[in-house]
């Protein structure tokens, strides 16, 4: 890295994960979305850093923690297109873009009164019908959704 670069605006990670290019306004869902306030790691975040792709953006740094695929599928649903790095002694190791999975297992509220997951006790099952416009469809049902009608469990 150049000596003439800028101070970086959030401190490096030793190992753990970062979640980069969260839209400002979708941070604190995400925060809350992984259960960071329960987390006993050490956690950076950064709200309304200047980002030349979104004009402000939010970025989580996770120290010591990696994240399971139904973390993440959580973070597609509200916002996509985020970048995940996963860093082990200081270095990015794996780079990925958080997409939508095919189907969602457990992490949406069917917005059907009747449906039989909102009066039995069963996971929710929604398969992704347009990842780009976030819609969804409950499996048992058939309910549609859009992204800002979704309500996360």
């Amino acid at each position: 890295m150049e000596k003439d670069k800028k101070e970086l605006q959030v401190a490096a990670l030793e190992n753990g994960t970062v979640i980069d290019h969260i839209p400002s306004e979708k941070l604190f869902t995400v925060v809350s979305l992984l259960g960071l306030k329960q987390m006993e790691n050490n956690i950076t975040i950064g709200f309304n850093l200047n980002s030349k792709k979104l004009g402000k953006k939010g970025i989580i740094k996770v120290a010591d923690k990696f994240f399971c695929d139904d973390e993440i599928n959580r973070i597609a649903v509200v916002a996509p297109n985020v970048k995940l790095n996963i860093i082990r002694n200081y270095e990015v190791v794996e780079k990925r873009e958080v997409r939508l999975p095919d189907e969602l297992c457990g992490i949406v509220k069917c917005a059907n009164p009747k449906c039989i997951t909102n009066n039995e006790p069963m996971p929710t099952r929604f398969h992704v019908v347009d990842k780009e416009n976030c819609v969804i469809k409950c499996h048992y049902c058939e309910k549609e959704q859009k992204r800002d009608e979704i309500t996360i469990l």
